[in-house]
Formats: C-alpha cells, sequence, structure tokens
C-alpha cells in the first residue's frame, strides 16, 4: 500500500463507503420532503425485503421503533442528513414508516390559541 492510500484506510473505522454509494447516486428524497423535525416511526408488522434493502434501511427501522426526528436518526446512525432523507423515502415508498410532520408556523399564530395559551398560563 501506498503512503498515499494509507491515509484514506483505517484498521479500526473499518471499510469506507461514500454517502452517494449509499443512495445509489441519488441526491434528492423521492415524494414529499422530510422535514428535519419531523418525526418518523416504523410500521407495527410491517415485513421488509431483506433483498430489497441495504443494511442502513434496517438500521433505520430499528432505530424508528419509537418515533425519533429525521434529525437525530441522522445523528444516531452518523449519517449526513440528505443520506438519512433519501434512505427514509425508500422506507415511505415501502410502507414501512410513518412520517408525522411538524405544524405549520403559520397555524399556530391564531389569535384564539394565542389567547388560550396565555390564559393558560396565568392559570399556572
Amino acid at each position: 500500500m501506498t503512503p498515499f492510500e494509507d491515509r484514506w484506510l483505517d484498521e479500526e473505522a473499518g471499510p469506507v463507503v461514500r454517502p452517494y454509494a449509499l443512495t445509489r447516486g441519488r441526491t434528492r428524497p423521492s415524494g414529499e420532503n422530510l422535514d428535519v423535525i419531523a418525526m418518523v416511526i416504523a410500521v407495527r408488522g410491517a415485513w421488509p425485503d431483506p433483498a430489497d434493502l441495504e443494511p442502513e434501511h434496517f438500521a433505520l427501522l430499528r432505530l424508528c421503533a419509537v418515533p425519533a426526528s429525521v434529525a437525530d436518526l441522522a445523528a444516531d446512525l452518523d449519517l449526513p442528513l440528505g443520506v438519512v432523507q433519501i434512505l427514509l423515502a425508500d422506507l415511505r415508498e415501502r410502507s414501512l414508516i410513518t412520517v408525522h410532520h411538524p405544524v405549520p408556523p403559520a397555524g399556530l399564530t391564531d389569535p384564539r390559541i394565542l389567547r388560550a395559551v396565555a390564559d393558560g398560563l396565568r392559570r399556572l
């Protein structure tokens, strides 16, 4: 092994896999966008086809046994956010996960809601 090649390999780290290899060259998730704060949960009783998914897909499914945000999943797997969004889109297409999107901020500025929150805080 040349000194140049030695810089890129580490016995402890194992083989290096580039992000585009995990996504098969895709740079954007298919379907609806996945917000970083969207909550993801695995569908109970869904059985994925092992030949159809990568190990990272299975790792995501294990982590999604309890609700987790897209950002937390990326941090837990130590993968770039864009890669995790693409992998989650794959799982969503196969109906293996459910995505719960955050409430849009515009829906939270209703004066009635703000008054109810203020009244509730005063009662505390």
